[in-house]
């Protein structure tokens, strides 16, 4: 069977459920190592593994300025700590963690959404 992909549909963060634009191309790093092999000048090889974050790039968010979302976007950035993060996908899957925003927030007025990535510790997990 192949994969399926599809939309992400919803985003949580700190407990506040955010619709995700529907053609969002959400790119997910789940985080844990990334491996490099080094040679030895006698033939022999060692892994060099380095840690790496999770990160979820090119999240597009339905913001509602009458429940001041963008505030809350903010004040998450503002934070000193990380934050609870949920996001489901169209067919079911859901991958959480915890995470914080990075970068900046952008809002579009032309699609009333605010554009944003997250990064985090540890890695995102599959429920």
């Amino acid at each position: 069977m192949s994969g399926v992909g599809g939309s992400v549909l919803a985003i949580t963060l700190a407990g506040r459920l955010f619709s995700v634009a529907a053609d969002a191309e959400v790119q997910r790093d789940i985080g844990g190592f990334t491996n490099e092999s080094k040679e030895n000048g006698d033939g022999t090889g060692r892994l060099i593994k380095t840690r790496k974050k999770a990160s979820l790039k090119g999240i597009s968010v339905d913001v509602d300025d009458s429940r001041g979302d963008h505030e809350f976007l903010q004040d998450l950035a503002d934070r000193n700590d990380y934050f609870d993060v949920a996001m489901t996908y169209a067919y079911g899957a859901i991958y959480q963690g915890t995470m914080q925003i990075g970068g900046d927030i952008m809002h579009s007025n032309t699609n009333q959404v605010v554009n944003f990535d997250l990064e985090g510790t540890g890695k995102l997990t599959r429920q």
